[in-house]
């Protein structure tokens, strides 16, 4: 099929992006990014998420293309080899001083993730979407099971030393990790290898595509999405995104997640069937 416009590299945020405030796919936005794929052009997921808790999304929109997890951290195309895989780690190190620190730090929940690895160190009557609710003892964190390096951790943090402990981790290792927070009711600390960011992830994607940046739309709403955005030579932020990412944007969509605005966006900028 001849393409109407040059092959374009569409990379999806997840969370606040893709999916509404019900982290679901719309009927709108599968039917837009299906019509994306069968114009020609590349549709990719780029998600702070770990494989195991976007897989779901990726195979609900029929994806072949490589996926890109843990901001960055790893490149991968789901239930295929790919000669391209890349996993970035960091120090386990780092982990075992918080596991050793945890309580003064005020750390309530402690995850070491790797493509096919979750550990975790939790309470037993601890409840989170993130984390399944049943961690048996094989995947339970200790410095015993946590053999290799971690891509990613995830922090459960008390409200009142999430500044204090952020701000702990980066003076101790901020040349092994790069630390994200955030906010909420349940404040929660990122760690991931330092320099990388979904930036990283979308231009090897683009690489291997030999996609030009120019041809690169990117969409995202919060601060992970930063540097992707500032990488495509399309940045879009989504109309519910923060302020900071609408700032550094080169076009906000006309509606938010919750009435499909990266759809209605695509479909119009693409020229897709209505």
């Amino acid at each position: 099929m001849a393409l109407l416009m040059e092959q374009k590299l569409i990379a999806l945020d997840l969370d606040g992006t893709t999916l509404n405030a019900k982290s679901m796919l719309t009927v709108r936005t599968k039917l837009v990014l299906e019509q994306a794929k069968q114009a020609g052009h590349i549709v990719s997921i780029v998600t702070g998420r770990p494989y195991r808790i976007s897989a779901n999304y990726y195979d609900e929109l029929h994806l072949k293309t490589p996926m890109i997890n843990f901001n960055g951290a790893l490149g991968h195309i789901p239930h295929h080899q790919w000669n391209k895989e890349y996993q970035k780690t960091f120090s386990r190190e780092v982990v075992f001083d918080l596991l050793t620190h945890k309580n003064e730090l005020g750390i309530k929940v402690i995850a070491a993730e790797a493509k096919d690895t979750l550990l975790v160190d939790q309470p037993q009557d601890f409840h989170s979407e993130f984390f399944p609710n049943d961690v048996s003892k094989q995947q339970a964190l200790t410095k015993d099971s946590l053999k290799n390096d971690p891509a990613a951790a995830t922090l459960m943090i008390e409200t009142q030393k999430e500044a204090t402990t952020a701000a702990w981790i980066k003076e101790k290792y901020h040349h092994e990790v790069a630390v994200g927070v955030w906010g909420g009711p349940a404040p929660v600390i990122e760690l991931e290898p330092q320099g990388i960011s979904k930036a990283f992830g979308l231009a090897y994607l683009a690489d291997s595509y030999h996609i030009k940046r120019q041809n690169i739309i990117a969409f995202g709403d919060e601060h992970n999405d930063r540097e992707m955005l500032e990488y495509a030579g399309l940045g879009v932020a989504m109309k519910n995104g923060t302020d900071n990412i609408k700032k550094i944007a080169n076009d906000i969509t006309k509606f938010d997640n919750q009435h499909d605005g990266l759809a209605n966006y695509l479909a119009d900028y693409l020229q897709l069937a209505k």
